[in-house]
């Protein structure tokens, strides 16, 4: 099977190098100065046993590949919010013998949240979900880095909205030549949403910085609590912290890499990137909608949503408002009383490499 990396940034850079270092087939989808970078010298991965230089294809959308084959498996690795976009336009590629790549290929969700399979499975007959267990950085175009040791990540996986196939366990098969764990499993979604409580994380380090102070990590453990009573309320499966820490153990243990120095998760480095969007919509926003649909408050989650939003929106650095400031919003935001925040003098901009996702 060829894999065709729709998005090779953090998680698809770090997926597709370390299939094309095993020996496999792998075509890099990336833009702009990215695109530029793997193009002209390769792309740089670092990792635990070094940095090492892959030079698969690069393209920057379907039109430079043509017809696709019938073996071509489509990786999305853009983050949900440039889902739709990327589905609108690799879903009508044709394939070498008839039909389109919607019709025939299978498409592989490697990303955060719960968002992308559902709209992937309105246009794509055959929808795969993963749940990425995989710590990795792209801030800097042509450069990944993922620190993770002995193995680079671990990939749950199986069909959309649940099952199993042959074709899972062939990419599960090729993935575990690669440095990763793949376990195939029946409903990967009870992993994914597990995942989602994880990452409801993600917008207070990119707002605030790492998650350092008692005082943060006390306002971490609120706002997961609020997830958890969301997904109960609705009747969603997750897997439990027992049962995740007994199937990744040590695995996958983060270690020091030269010229990488750790900094935060993916929306941390979408702020660094200066994207001007982030995930948190699909992130705490999937929280958010869940407690409107079934009655439940979430103004914990919807502060964050809303913070790490107008980051995006006004590329502002990461790190750069205090947790003090965040928890005195936070709790105005659970007394109901109108959560406005403060001005605070923008922090330091300084660019950092990451090795978290």
């Amino acid at each position: 099977m060829r894999y065709v990396i729709i998005g090779a940034g953090a998680v698809g850079g770090v997926i597709g190098g370390r299939l094309a270092g095993s020996g496999h087939e792998v075509v890099l989808v990336a833009r702009g100065g990215h695109f530029e970078a793997l193009r002209d010298r390769g792309l740089r991965i670092r990792v635990p046993e070094g940095e090492r230089t892959c030079r698969p294809p690069v393209v920057d959308g379907p039109d430079a590949l043509g017809e696709l084959r019938a073996d071509d498996v489509l990786v999305l690795a853009v983050k949900t919010q440039d889902s739709a976009a990327a589905l609108q336009t690799w879903g009508p590629v044709p394939v070498a013998g008839g039909g389109t790549a919607a019709e025939r290929l299978p498409l592989v969700c490697a990303q955060n949240g719960v968002e992308s399979q559902r709209l992937a499975l309105r246009l794509f007959r055959r929808v795969y979900g993963v749940c990425v267990w995989l710590p990795s950085t792209y801030v800097e175009p042509g450069v990944v880095s993922a620190a993770g040791a002995p193995l680079t990540g671990i990939l749950h996986l199986g069909r959309y909205p649940h099952g199993m196939d042959e074709t899972a366990r062939l990419i599960a098969a090729d993935l575990e030549k690669s440095t990763f764990e793949a376990p195939v499993v029946e409903d990967v979604a009870r992993w994914q949403y597990a995942k989602l409580l994880g990452n409801l994380g993600n917008a207070l380090e990119a707002v605030t910085g790492p998650v350092a102070s008692d005082e943060a990590a006390t306002l971490l453990d609120l706002v997961r609590a609020e997830g958890a009573a969301v997904l109960d309320a609705a009747g969603i499966a997750y897997v439990s912290p027992e049962e995740q820490k007994a199937v990744r153990g040590d695995k996958v243990t983060l270690v020091p890499l030269d010229g990488a120095p750790r900094g935060g998760g993916s929306s941390w480095q979408s702020l660094t990137r200066g994207t001007g969007t982030i995930e948190a919509d699909y992130l705490n926003g999937e929280i958010v909608l869940l407690g409107r649909l079934h009655g439940v408050p979430t103004p914990l989650n919807e502060l964050l949503q809303h913070l790490a939003n107008a980051f995006a929106r006004e590329r502002r650095a990461p790190g750069d408002m205090p947790v003090p400031e965040v928890v005195r919003l936070a709790d105005e935001a659970v007394a109901g009383t109108p959560a406005r925040p403060r001005p605070v003098p923008p922090g330091p901009r300084t660019r950092h490499t990451l090795d978290t996702d």
